[in-house]
């Protein structure tokens, strides 16, 4: 029998041949398989996925301190951050962060594919991290997720950040982003660095500052030394220059704004001591603001508030000058220096000066600081007995705190009306006022008794005749910083003296300096204490505290005028 022949079978070449359209038709179904089930895949996850609320972090807000002109004093908060609404916010500064971070901003559907595609090859690769990203994608990124980097995470921020420009107008994105959005020094939002590197708010911000701080954003950690470090500097400018050419390509700004701009100054980074000497300030108006609204003073600092007190910033710097340059005492004697002027009749604190070094000595003697009274309080002796509450406890008391004095005083430049001080004038939360201060003003002299304790005080209003015989002023103002008497009182005289205090009044203002000295006591193996020393004689203390004085009123008279 013949075997059967086995056929041959044909070359691969040939089989692929025949086979390639079956193939094909079998890969290209496959593919329309994968893409329907990515597709469904990601309409499912779209569905799936909620847009989560922000972090507690990027809600905490801190409170702002201002004086009553408006001008920044400091913060207290775990965060500085402060919303406001975009409205406040120009438009050239809000351009200038699109121009710097995401110019398709206004029209794309919140995500780049090419930075999502750059990223993920990054992570895959396992190279450096790459930005790119949309403004939509970065406000998700620090508000709404954690910071983690993984394939994952940054398909999800996608997808939120699609779900979110579908969902939400692109102006409450950007209000969003803005508002959490980190500038270095500290600051987290437009409001915050608005006011850390150049010291006014948001809506205040120039052409020229909102590019300087839309080109920070890039690299903030570096870039927050911009003003202190010429390298730094230089390289911000040129960023800066970068992103006004991109508003003006753009018509963000007109040709004219791009030449006239001009590279703004910074506010000096890390802050200097001027900052520190505030600190007095925030701590006795955060306590009263706190008490004022029944929360705690923690609840205030993270609650978001702004608090416009009622000190003049211009006229504590001017105080701080005047008298930080007295040197200090020898043999561990140190000299204390405290001032305070507030508004007769209504009690406003205008001035508080505590202690030239917040951050060696945080007590504040102009508040807390009991000084020997001596015969500062001897004007007021024959009247005592007919005053009323609180100054007739006042009188009783051997060492007064020179808040305590100055508003004995300021009754006196009343007409014997005494005003309870007040630190904090007006309180706010998102544009809202939520407490406005109302003083508290009643009659504790006569007008026979305050006129009786001003004469003998020799501390009052200028008389006529010193007016008039100060040929060199032209107005009344110029009269009062030339011509004005203070009254120097204390305890102890001549080289004993213990305290000194200098005091001087008018219907607008009483002002008083106190000049006291302690030293360390208690020996080895011994608690530390303070005990009262005498005032060093170089320089004078009657003298330093009368020019000090004389500085001061000058410095407010000039500021009620200007």
């Amino acid at each position: 029998m013949k075997r059967p022949r086995h056929r041959e079978r044909p070359p691969l070449r040939i089989r692929f041949r025949r086979t390639r359209g079956r193939l094909l038709r079998r890969l290209f179904y496959a593919f329309l398989t994968l893409i329907a089930t990515l597709c469904a895949a990601a309409v499912v996850a779209y569905h799936l996925t909620a847009v989560p609320e922000p972090h507690p972090e990027t809600v905490t807000q801190s409170t702002v301190f201002l004086d009553a002109h408006g001008a920044y004093l400091g913060r207290r908060g775990p965060v500085d951050r402060q919303d406001v609404p975009l409205s406040t916010v120009p438009r050239h500064v809000q351009d200038a962060v699109i121009a710097a971070e995401n110019r398709s901003f206004r029209t794309d559907s919140g995500v780049s594919p090419k930075a999502i595609t750059r990223a993920a090859l990054a992570t895959l690769t396992g190279g450096d991290s790459q930005g790119g990203s949309t403004i939509t994608q970065q406000y998700v990124k620090n508000a709404l997720l954690s910071p983690e980097h993984s394939l994952s995470r940054k398909a999800r921020e996608a997808l939120i950040a699609i779900k979110l420009d579908r969902t939400r107008g692109k102006d409450e994105i950007l209000e969003g982003y803005l508002n959490t959005v980190y500038f270095g020094r500290g600051a987290a939002g437009i409001q915050s660095a608005a006011r850390n590197y150049f010291g006014v708010d948001a809506k205040s911000l120039t052409v020229a500052q909102g590019a300087a701080l839309a080109s920070i954003v890039n690299i903030p950690s570096y870039y927050e030394k911009a003003g202190s470090d010429p390298k730094v500097t230089a390289k911000l400018e040129r960023r800066w220059e970068w992103v006004l050419d991109a508003m003006a390509a753009s018509g963000s700004i007109t040709v004219k704004q791009r030449v006239e701009a001009r590279f703004p100054a910074f506010r000096f980074y890390p802050p200097g001591e001027t900052d520190g000497q505030r600190q007095y300030l925030i701590d006795v108006a955060a306590k009263e603001a706190a008490d004022r609204l029944g929360i705690t003073e923690d609840q205030l600092a993270s609650g978001g508030y702004s608090v416009t007190t009622t000190f003049d910033l211009g006229l504590q710097d001017s105080a701080a000058q005047l008298v930080q340059n007295r040197p200090g005492g020898k043999g561990g004697v140190r000299v204390h220096t405290a001032v305070v002027a507030m508004v007769p009749g209504d009690g406003a604190v205008r001035l508080l000066y505590g202690g030239s070094d917040y951050a060696r000595q945080p007590f504040n003697d102009a508040v807390s600081g009991a000084v020997e009274a001596g015969t500062a309080l001897d004007p007021f002796r024959e009247v005592g007995r007919r005053a009323g509450e609180p100054l007739r406890g006042l009188l009783k008391t051997a060492a007064p705190t020179p808040l305590n004095l100055a508003s004995a005083y300021a009754t006196v430049a009343a007409d014997g009306r005494y005003a309870t001080p007040y630190t904090v004038a007006r309180i706010t939360r998102e544009g809202r006022t939520v407490y406005r201060a109302r003083p508290e003003v009643r009659r504790v002299l006569g007008e026979k008794e305050a006129l009786m304790a001003g004469a003998r005080s020799g501390a009052g209003p200028l008389p006529v005749a010193i007016r008039a015989d100060s040929a060199k002023a032209q107005t009344e103002a110029e009269a009062k910083t030339e011509a004005k008497v203070f009254a120097t009182d204390g305890a102890g005289g001549g080289i004993t003296r213990r305290t000194v205090w200098t005091t001087g009044y008018d219907r607008q203002l009483a002002l008083n300096v106190a000049l006291f000295a302690d030293r360390t006591a208690g020996g080895k193996g011994k608690k530390s204490t303070t005990a009262p020393a005498q005032l060093p004689n170089d320089p004078p203390p009657t003298e330093f505290a009368r020019t000090a004085a004389a500085g001061i009123w000058k410095a407010a008279i000039l500021g009620q005028r200007h």
